[in-house]
């Protein structure tokens, strides 16, 4: 069992396998050039392996994998399915942005993956293509109904951002409320990599918009998740994901692991504990000290800091987001 100094039981690691994406939103990597790889500085997936098997053992429950893109990944699969054998009452989850959907859903429900948490920001063409710099809505769209077509549960992950996609809040919801999705909104995380000129909306600015088109009330809290979660009137479930409230970390019970082996306690906050020899040496007892290190370092509570207006310095995309 793995526990932090502040009593927080940690049972969720996100694995980052690339820091390489497709699209270039505006709140993640717009200045990253189109040729940018990382494919020099990647953990062989065989490696990372062994390491989340010993995060298994120490009492690990949930891995989601993230990116960048994933599914750019081309092991990715088999590197899951091995995962899904060693241990199959783990819960296996991916965040995507859905490009690849159509090719890999089936794949990926094989392999056992459970749920997906695929980003979309707008039902609008023009709107996708402002966010994400790529003109791919009819292509994600695509990879949504394959992967509800092949059973897998889906959350759909929106940043609204003001005078860019705010309006389209509640379409966004009724989109989820259609298809047996579970719609989640997540706050804007400043960081330096972003474009300076977007603005988020908060928690309270979501909620009161969805009200003036919907009546729900929050649900009690029953797990360690990031979200606050919502329920309609007619039984639909939303979910708010707002890192600036103060009580976001009491919660927390999350590490991540970036594709070029390096544990992050905390997705904003800069301490973190290398991994990267001793997975690529095998180093079994190395490993495990890394990782409880890293749960150890945990902080209580993230940076954020409106008031000095503080953003982070590392990129969403070498975290996982």
């Amino acid at each position: 069992m793995l526990i932090d100094t502040f009593g927080r039981q940690i049972e969720y690691i996100r694995v980052s396998v690339t820091k390489q994406c497709n699209f270039r939103c505006q709140y993640c990597m717009p200045n990253t050039p189109d040729d940018f790889t990382d494919t020099s500085s990647l953990v062989p997936l065989d490696k990372m392996l062994e390491f989340l098997k010993i995060a298994i053992d120490k009492g690990i429950k949930k891995i989601r994998f993230t990116g960048g893109e994933p599914l750019l990944r081309p092991d990715l699969t088999d590197f899951i399915q091995q995962i899904h054998h060693y241990a199959p009452e783990v819960e296996l989850a991916l965040t995507t942005n859905g490009y690849f959907l159509e090719k890999y859903a089936q794949k990926l429900k094989d392999s056992g993956i459970r749920r997906l948490n695929i980003s979309l920001d707008s039902l609008q063409a023009h709107k996708v293509q402002l966010i994400s710099k790529r003109d791919v809505l009819p292509q994600v769209l695509k990879g949504i109904h394959t992967a509800k077509e092949v059973g897998i549960p889906i959350k759909i992950n929106m940043v609204p951002l003001k005078g860019i996609n705010d309006d389209e809040i509640v379409a966004m919801l009724n989109f989820c409320i259609e298809n047996h999705f579970q719609m989640r909104y997540i706050e804007y995380m400043e960081n330096t990599h972003a474009n300076a000129t977007i603005t988020g909306l908060s928690e309270a600015e979501i909620l009161q918009t969805i009200s003036q088109a919907h009546s729900f009330a929050p649900l009690e809290k029953h797990s360690l998740g990031p979200a606050k979660n919502y329920q309609l009137t007619n039984g639909a479930v939303f979910g708010i994901i707002a890192p600036h409230n103060d009580d976001f970390c009491k919660s927390c019970n999350r590490v991540r692991l970036t594709s070029e082996g390096v544990i992050c306690p905390c997705l904003y906050y800069q301490d973190a504990v290398e991994v990267r020899d001793a997975m690529l040496s095998g180093d079994k007892a190395k490993m495990q000290e890394a990782l409880l290190l890293s749960v150890k370092n945990k902080p209580e509570k993230n940076q954020w800091d409106h008031q000095k207006n503080e953003h982070s310095a590392r990129a969403f995309y070498y975290t996982g987001g």
